[in-house]
């Protein structure tokens, strides 16, 4: 990356450390139980002071909430749940003034049931132009009652919902959630319409959702020998029926060429794109969207050598992009990492699989560490946030949240959890977007002891009381007791709490931050397990050095390690006391 790419503001995105914000769960301004945007629009203050440069708005458009939001009724408008119109145009300019960019969700795999296409296309009947903005198709055999495909949905019913007069239409996500024909140019054109419509009202940069899903090739005999979930083993020649087919691409350059590059400055956008990782620089190129989640960091158990993969293969994706790479920890799909961490760590078995397990047995088969997890959770921050490129930040992990692992099952929300049974794969993803703590004083009360969950109160997510007088609704989700030892305001109080390790290392990343978009490792001596001096560690060891001599070393090795010769900036849990590095610990240093 050039300096004058680094310095243009225009780029703010390609160093940015980018705020995730569930609104649903983020803070209630009116007692509703569900978080709103003048909810955000009141946390502009902590948000500044924690330093992030932007926040992402996870959807907040009209909806029947059958996927928190994730089935849009209308794109171009705000739900009542969350506020209004005015509420947004306020929230933006807080935002701006505070120095803080906007970036918002848009999902343009699929509408919601109840929008006002998917209602005339019902309507209209098999073979009308209504219909073709969708994916309808007849079934099989003699009265065809058999679906179209045997393909599954990702929430585990089938990916086909039979209407009335007999057709089926496609949803790859929820039945509520019909997939968008984009073979269609009305539905081309009206995607447009949405990206103006948001960036005349203050947005500057766009999430998208399901990026690898759009483009679809049903007229073929061999669907049956697909799938439609999304993992690293998809073909890496656009040839899957459904997903990262090459004709997405062609969409993207168009909303680059006919929207985004026709404002001042070029907007940005980044891809949500679960495809196989030969494939994910196309998304962020430059005629393109720009940038693209790399979730390789999610994916790693806590060992040295997968984080040092996850980091070496997302730079070089970056390289072939030609943009910058991107950091993720969590998000509001996955089972938070002071959690992840704190299980048990076993390289034979995939990342995901033992903590949804875990998640579905409530967390009882295996023990869950918090000290350990919550140890890990801030070197990782560290080890990741010295890295060149931008950072996601998912709300709450700044607190060092764990997961909810033991939510009522009649309590939750996620269509995974619907379509799941106690015995199933999946119990859902509620653990991570329980309302935050803001206020350790405003504590539920516990009827019993032994409760878990209180009732009342809400932490501060809610206001004590409503414009009326009234009690506040119970949180759309239940607190736990424990959230009380990890309110913002018991945090606040702290500094050595992870709330304010936060804080501290994004005012040194910008201190610190360079035009660079790779690292320098320091050589390593992989059969020795102690360090052979300056510039040479072991293999339990990720240490790697900025070009302006900013350097981070994390210790994953049992044996603590000595530091080069610099000054300490910050380090995750104390050092020994000769000054070394211990196990599960991570320091930022200026090298001499």
């Amino acid at each position: 990356m050039s300096r004058q790419q680094a310095t243009d503001p225009a780029l703010w995105w390609k160093q940015a450390v980018v705020y995730q914000v569930y609104p649903r769960s983020f803070k209630d301004s009116t007692g509703s139980g569900l978080g709103d945007l003048n909810g955000v629009t009141e946390k502009i203050p902590y948000l500044k002071r924690l330093g992030v440069d932007a926040i992402w708005l996870n959807p907040f458009y009209p909806s029947h909430m059958a996927d928190a939001g994730y089935d849009v009724d209308d794109y171009r408008n705000v739900d009542p749940l969350f506020g209004s119109m005015d509420d947004f145009s306020r929230l933006t300019k807080t935002a701006h003034e505070a120095g803080i960019k906007v970036v918002i969700d848009i999902v343009p795999n699929h509408t919601s049931n109840h929008h006002e296409w998917f209602e005339a296309a019902l309507a209209a009947g098999p073979g009308s132009p209504e219909r073709d903005r969708y994916i309808f198709r007849d079934g099989k055999g003699p009265n065809g009652d058999i679906p179209p495909t045997n393909w599954e949905s990702h929430f585990g019913d089938p990916a086909w919902k039979r209407v009335p007069d007999g057709q089926w239409y496609l949803h790859m996500f929820a039945e509520e959630q019909p997939d968008l024909n984009w073979k269609n140019p009305e539905v081309r054109e009206d995607f447009k319409k949405t990206f103006r419509f948001w960036l005349d009202h203050g947005v500057d940069g766009f999430r998208i959702d399901v990026a690898q899903g759009l483009g679809k090739d049903l007229d073929r005999d061999d669907l049956d020998n697909y799938h439609v979930w999304c993992d690293s083993t998809l073909p890496d020649d656009g040839s899957h029926p459904v997903i990262d087919r090459n004709e997405s691409h062609e969409i993207y350059r168009e909303w680059r060429r006919e929207v985004f590059n026709q404002y001042d400055p070029p907007t940005f956008a980044v891809a949500e794109a679960m495809v196989n990782p030969k494939r994910l620089h196309l998304y962020a190129s430059t005629d393109e969207l720009g940038q693209t989640f790399n979730f390789e960091f999610s994916k790693k158990n806590w060992l040295r050598d997968e984080f040092h993969q996850a980091i070496e293969e997302g730079l070089a994706a970056a390289r072939e992009a030609g943009s910058s790479a991107t950091w993720v920890m969590s998000n509001h799909d996955m089972i938070r990492q002071a959690t992840r961490y704190g299980l048990p760590q076993v390289k034979s078995i995939e990342h995901h699989q033992l903590p949804l397990d875990w998640l579905l047995r409530d967390g009882t088969t295996y023990t869950e560490d918090r000290a350990l997890g919550v140890k890990r959770a801030r070197a990782a921050i560290l080890m990741e946030l010295a890295l060149p490129g931008s950072a996601y930040v998912y709300q709450g992990e700044e607190l060092g949240l764990f997961e909810v692992a033991n939510i009522p099952w009649e309590q939750l929300e996620d269509p995974w959890a619907f379509n799941s049974t106690r015995a199933s794969a999946k119990k859902g993803r509620d653990g991570c977007r329980v309302p935050l703590p803001w206020d350790s004083t405003d504590a539920p009360k516990l009827a019993d002891p032994n409760d878990e969950f209180g009732c009342g109160a809400s932490f501060g997510f809610s206001p004590k009381t409503k414009a009326d007088g009234s009690s506040p609704a119970e949180p759309h989700l239940p607190q736990p007791k424990w959230f009380k030892n990890l309110a913002v305001d018991v945090q606040d109080a702290d500094p050595g709490s992870t709330l304010n390790l936060y804080r501290a290392a994004l005012a040194l990343r910008h201190e610190y931050r360079n035009e660079d978009a790779d690292v320098e490792w320091f050589a390593e001596d992989r059969a020795s397990d102690r360090a052979d001096g300056a510039n040479g560690y072991p293999g339990g060891v990720i240490a790697y050095r900025r070009s302006n001599g900013w350097a981070n070393l994390t210790n994953f090795g049992t044996d603590p390690i000595d530091l080069p010769a610099g000054k300490v900036l910050l380090s995750s849990a104390p050092l020994t006391e000769d000054g070394r590095l211990p196990q599960d610990v991570s320091v930022w240093m200026k090298l001499d």
